[in-house]
């Protein structure tokens, strides 16, 4: 069974930083993209940054320079380092593995894990 474990979450003040883990099972972590998602109140779920398999990253505009993605292969974790957090970065932050094999996509999602960026 895949699964996703996601830590590192919690309350921060503006222009501080946070570092978000997910742990994922050994299976899929070698073959799977990890990405990030988020979803504020009220909005819709929105991709925060993505890693392949063989350590090609992306990041939104809206967190570009802030945020940065990283996976450890060895320990099967990847990391999202949140820098110069605004209020509006507050959202349940979303753990996702994903792999497209032709028209069929394979997608696991972890449980989430609330930032909260407010003074």
């Amino acid at each position: 069974q895949v699964q996703l474990v996601e830590s590192g979450g919690g309350l921060v003040q503006p222009g501080g930083s946070l570092r978000l883990s997910c742990a994922a099972s050994a299976n899929i972590f070698s073959i799977y993209a990890m990405n990030w998602y988020r979803q504020a109140p009220g909005e819709q779920r929105e991709l925060v940054a993505a890693i392949t398999s063989g350590g090609i990253t992306n990041v939104a505009d809206s967190v570009k320079g802030r945020f940065t993605i990283s996976r450890d292969n060895a320990k099967n974790t990847v990391h999202l380092q949140m820098n110069s957090l605004k209020p509006e970065d507050t959202a349940v932050y979303y753990c996702n593995a994903h792999r497209q094999l032709g028209y069929q996509s394979y997608d696991y999602w972890g449980q989430g894990t609330q930032v909260t960026v407010s003074s």
